[in-house]
């Protein structure tokens, strides 16, 4: 089987990837640079997971240190790259912007580089909902332009993209993006809203709610999305002849490249996800509303019909199940 390269394999996101890659007889090399961003004892007992394979090894090194990069590139010698390493975190990034500049963009640089100079078969980057920024018309279309990013966070992400079609059109490297639209699941990251209100609601401290309640996001389980990703391993990019791109795809038209929506489709109203949340644990939350944060925006949805025609799959998971998913594991991990 092939060779993956995968960046933030102690994450959410990478962790799970690294999972189902493993589970299909994948060889997964891993890279993860153990932050404490948040609690890291849990991105600890991910990676001890994953090493239980003899299929995984990794290498723990922030995606800054270019030296430590590619020798770990070099040494795997890997067919595919999948980067979902990143500095996360949309409140975070108005106290902290470096900590976005050294991890997203040079960081991202250093995965891009070395992927050329390995000329790997397809780099495959995470992006995020959020480089839509200011847009209104819904739902999110790939091919619409996205120039009114709100923080840094999705600026830095935004910058990823256009490196990554810069590499795919000087270096003819295959790169595929994927906007990610509020993923959620078991071993998910502390700092994410459903974490957060479990915790919360269990302990019997208030939830904070902000914009009064009026958000509205397209939640999406972690299990589609990285059936998603895997998917589109397979759907590798080329470079269009004679600049003529099928209708309805959001390849370049000058490189091997392409941006793809992985979202559930399904615009939820957030008090209707907290009484998701409430109805599982048995507990009525104590609402704290709050006006809306800086940066934040009210609503997400994707349109996912470009993953769909791509891969013949889409996210469909509901959110109530996902929520039920979610609290039975947090309660057996947290033992609450």
């Amino acid at each position: 089987m092939k060779r993956i390269f995968i960046t933030g394999t102690a994450g959410f996101i990478g962790y799970h990837l690294a999972k189902l890659l493993l589970s299909e007889g994948f060889v997964v090399y891993g890279y993860d640079g153990m932050s404490d961003y948040y609690d890291v004892r849990l991105k600890e007992r991910r990676h001890a997971m994953l090493r239980q394979s003899a299929n995984f090894a990794a290498t723990e090194g922030l995606l800054e240190d270019a030296v430590l990069l590619d020798q770990a590139m070099d040494d795997f010698k890997p067919d595919m790259v999948v980067h979902l390493a990143a500095q996360a975190g949309v409140r975070y990034s108005l106290d902290n912007p470096r900590a976005y500049i050294d991890a997203n963009v040079v960081g991202s640089f250093n995965v891009m580089e070395a992927s050329r100079r390995l000329n790997v078969e397809h780099l495959l980057m995470a992006s995020t909902s959020s480089v839509y920024g200011a847009n209104e018309d819904m739902p999110f279309v790939e091919s619409e332009r996205t120039d009114t990013q709100l923080t840094i966070y999705a600026a830095t992400k935004k910058a990823s993209e256009s490196m990554g079609h810069s590499y795919a059109h000087l270096w003819n490297l295959p790169v595929t993006m994927f906007r990610f639209f509020t993923v959620y699941g078991p071993w998910g990251r502390p700092d994410m809203a459903l974490f957060k209100f479990a915790d919360a609601i269990l302990d019997g401290r208030p939830i904070d709610i902000y914009n009064n309640g009026d958000m509205y996001r397209d939640f999406t389980y972690i299990d589609d999305l990285v059936r998603g990703i895997r998917l589109l391993m397979d759907a590798v990019p080329q470079r269009p002849k004679d600049g003529v791109v099928p209708k309805g795809d959001s390849l370049s038209s000058v490189a091997p490249y392409r941006v793809v929506n992985i979202g559930n489709s399904d615009k939820v109203r957030l008090l209707d996800f907290v009484d998701a949340i409430e109805a599982e644990i048995g507990i009525k939350a104590i609402h704290n509303y709050m006006p809306m944060q800086k940066g934040d925006v009210p609503a997400t949805w994707a349109n996912a019909d470009l993953l769909q025609n791509l891969t013949g799959y889409c996210p469909q998971t509901n959110f109530r199940d996902g929520v039920a998913r979610f609290v039975a594991w947090f309660r057996d991990y947290y033992q609450k």
